[in-house]
């Protein structure tokens, strides 16, 4: 067994030297039982209460996924002191995309549906280069990025800017381009959501979704994206809360619910496919286990030992590590969980870390080196070339103060899941300029019944900037929402008032507004989208985006 582990480690993608696996069966062997069961774990971590870091050392997982709410040097601090303390070299992980998922002290590095908008595999390598640039800085290790699943369900609220389209080929360059930057600074690569979601409109956050393709259709797809990946050398995949049924029924006709079975707890999708079939020896990291996706299929107890027997070797997230450690421990005692299963999951997880060089000691942090202006300047550049001008069917643009002075402006604000909301920077961006916005609140009660309040204005803005991140069962047009009154909602007034639509996010509301004459896609919230918004409005600059994806999403008419 020892010889066959020695000579997994010793292939791609973690190409270890004798020294390094000599590490590797060294440190697992100086594990105890109950350090060998933390090592399975990665935990999210974000605050600074003192006892978060007594908590995760008196654990000892196998590393934290961090979410940054602190400055720079105080995120850079407690890190260290996380890695001080530790008997095995940590895992720090970040689902790094870009946007408002990019570390927030950071550059705004444009998200992969803007780079996808770009299509600039350089632009692509520059942007992925500066994030995993300054993860390093800070001392991460571990990126769950490049996202790619397939945006083909254009109602997934999941997938949309996460992701870099609809077209195979232009997801698997700029994919690739992202794996080569991420890993050249250190940073391990996580491809995802495996076996492939965006076919199914809905989230696994909230329910276990399903890849409806057949084989040949998955590969095709997905498989030609999970294949050129391997190939390339990616360190590791994330497996889904997605159930891939073609697969199962291929191997086992009657299957039943069983061909539902979520990936993250499927011996047939994670150790016969995508081990065996596609030849992946990297590490397989589950996705979050406090998503529904996961909990529906089964109780805790049962559903968390399954992960590691089923073919991960890392179990990412717990709400209660002690006790998902216990029922580790059970399974082990009744041989639900075999040793050796345990073993190979421990040796891929440290021969990941020998392949990063964390064995070899710390790399130093160097905070002063996150968000410098050289950084934040080539993030712009790029973050320039996205905005996309879908339609403009009036000849509105551009904007002048002259024509279009008193704007009326419906928005749902800027909405992220993890990160709050408040109003979008582009208003206080246009009244600079000179415009009188007139921001419309849905809430007033005035407004609600009266008739058409935008009727003495020149212009009706809608700006949304809704990003696709979490637990987001739709992302729509809500115009009752929009407008707060069910009368208002029914209005629309671009027959007499010109009108246009900015989407800082989502990028298919021509589906709820298939008339609207002017619209603008620009597929990320940041500050610096807004502005280069703003510049391609007024007419100082090109709208230089190219669509990624059916903005029109099949319809007939919204192209007019």
């Amino acid at each position: 067994m020892t010889e066959q582990l020695r000579r997994m480690l010793a292939a791609a993608p973690f190409d270890l030297a004798p020294e390094a696996i000599d590490w590797v069966a060294a440190t697992h062997a100086g594990l105890s039982e109950a350090e060998k069961i933390g090592q399975l774990f990665v935990i999210s971590s974000m605050g600074f209460d003192p006892a978060e870091a007594a908590r995760l050392k008196a654990f000892g997982p196998a590393g934290i996924t961090r979410f940054f709410f602190g400055g720079k040097a105080e995120e850079a601090g407690f890190l260290d002191t996380l890695r001080r303390d530790a008997k095995v070299p940590p895992f720090f992980s970040a689902d790094l995309e870009g946007s408002r998922m990019s570390l927030p002290f950071g550059a705004e590095a444009p998200n992969p549906l803007a780079l996808a908008a770009v299509d600039d595999v350089e632009a692509t390598r520059a942007i992925s280069g500066l994030m995993a640039r300054e993860a390093a800085a800070l001392g991460l290790n571990w990126s769950f990025t490049p996202v790619i699943d397939i945006n083909r369900a254009f109602r997934s609220p999941i997938v949309a800017t996460r992701g870099f389209g609809s077209d195979v080929e232009r997801i698997r360059a700029h994919a690739l381009a992202a794996i080569e930057a991420f890993q050249a600074e250190g940073i391990a690569a996580t491809v995802k959501h495996w076996p492939g979601e965006g076919i199914d409109d809905r989230d696994q956050h909230l329910v276990t979704t399903i890849n409806p393709l057949s084989l040949d259709e998955w590969e095709a797809s997905f498989g030609h994206l999970y294949r050129s990946a391997i190939a390339a050398g990616v360190k590791s995949v994330m497996s889904a809360h997605i159930a891939l049924p073609a697969f199962v029924r291929e191997l086992w006709p009657d299957a039943g619910i069983e061909q539902f079975r979520p990936a993250s707890v499927s011996r047939l999708l994670n150790r016969d496919l995508l081990r065996e079939r596609l030849g992946f020896n990297g590490v397989i990291v589950s996705d979050a286990t406090m998503m529904a996706g996961f909990g529906a299929w089964g109780p805790r107890a049962q559903m968390i030992p399954e992960v590691i027997e089923n073919g991960c070797d890392i179990i990412l997230f717990s709400d209660d590590p002690v006790a998902d450690a216990g029922f580790v421990a059970e399974a082990l005692k009744d041989g639900r969980l075999s040793r050796e299963r345990l073993d190979e999951a421990l040796w891929r997880s440290l021969g990941l870390k020998a392949s990063l060089g964390l064995h070899e000691g710390p790399r130093p942090q160097r905070p002063e080196a996150i968000g410098t202006e050289a950084d934040r300047a080539t993030a712009r550049a790029v973050t320039a070339r996205a905005p996309t001008l879908v339609k403009d069917v009036q000849g509105l643009l551009p904007l002048s103060v002259e024509r279009h002075r008193r704007i009326y402006l419906y928005t749902s604000g800027v909405v992220s899941p993890l990160h709050g909301s408040g109003p979008p920077a582009l208003i206080g961006m246009l009244r600079a300029e000179g415009f009188e916005v007139t921001v419309h609140d849905p809430a007033d009660e005035a407004l609600k019944w009266q008739e058409q309040p935008w009727k003495d204005h020149d212009l009706v803005l809608y700006v949304m900037a809704e990003e696709t991140l979490l637990s987001r069962e739709r992302i729509f047009m809500n115009w009752q929402s929009l407008t707060g009154q069910f009368l208002r909602a029914m209005e629309r007034p671009w027959h007499d008032v010109p009108c246009a639509l900015i989407s800082f996010g989502y990028p298919y509301y021509l589906y709820d507004a298939p008339r609207m004459p002017c619209v603008i896609n620009a597929y990320a919230t940041m500050d610096s989208m807004q502005a280069a918004v703003l510049e391609a409005l007024m007419g100082r600059a090109d709208f230089r985006g190219r669509s990624p994806v059916d903005p029109f999403c099949g319809l007939p008419d919204a192209a007019y």
